[in-house]
């Protein structure tokens, strides 16, 4: 998939990766749009799977009417999934811990580059127990210019000490894939509600799900 190509780290993303996150949100944002009046379809949904809070905003301003309301519906959303996930947080997708723990056993540093503000991704993380397999973790609030512009990965691949080449990513949105690919890293893309680009896939390791992962590890990464 990546030829001779070998890796020193891996730099996940979090929700619809790890995280069955996706999914609850999805229903929060159709339910309460449609409640207010506004309602969004699920089309209009993946248009912001995989980019940072402000780049949605400015989507969904214009079916909300200003991005205060949009805002004010992005809190009343935060809310609602809170609710329904409580304390036990969201599911893990099939085959993370399996990953987590192969990557761990092997010493292969993680990093985390998320689209979700830093505080909510530590949050998700550490309800779901993964925050220990990790080391730098990075949100969406940390830079500029968010998926899929590359400055989210650049800043994980500097916090693990690597150049961006040496690095693996793991992405489910061609958004992420994108800017993974633009800062020079490989790409594992796991899709999750939606299909993969067909002019981002044909660069990607494209998998099943994480559990696919495993029996290219020792080809993926340096002895």
């Amino acid at each position: 998939m990546f030829g001779a190509r070998r890796f020193q780290a891996v730099v996940f993303d979090m929700d619809g990766l790890l995280l069955d996150s996706e999914r609850p949100i999805r229903d929060a944002w159709l339910r309460l749009s449609a409640a207010a009046g506004k309602p969004l379809s699920a089309s209009d949904y993946l248009q912001t799977v995989g980019r940072s809070r402000p780049d949605c905003l400015a989507l969904l301003s214009e079916r909300f009417g200003s991005v205060a309301a949009a805002e004010q519906m992005y809190e009343a959303v935060d809310a609602a999934v809170a609710a329904e996930i409580g304390e036990r947080g969201f599911a893990l997708k099939p085959g993370a811990l399996d990953l987590l723990l192969a990557l761990k056993s092997r010493r292969i540093p993680c990093a985390v580059a998320s689209s979700t503000r830093q505080a909510g991704v530590r949050e998700r993380l550490g309800r779901a127990g993964l925050l220990d397999f990790f080391g730098p973790i990075h949100g969406g609030d940390q830079v500029a210019r968010g998926k899929p512009h590359p400055d989210l990965f650049e800043l994980a691949a500097r916090s693990l000490g690597l150049a961006p080449a040496q690095c693996l990513v793991f992405e489910d949105s061609s958004y992420g894939a994108q800017g993974a690919l633009t800062a020079g890293m490989g790409v594992a893309l796991v899709p999750d509600l939606k299909n993969p680009d067909p002019n981002i896939a044909p660069h990607c390791a494209v998998l099943n799900s994480l559990a696919d992962s495993l029996p290219h590890l020792d080809h993926w990464f340096a002895a």
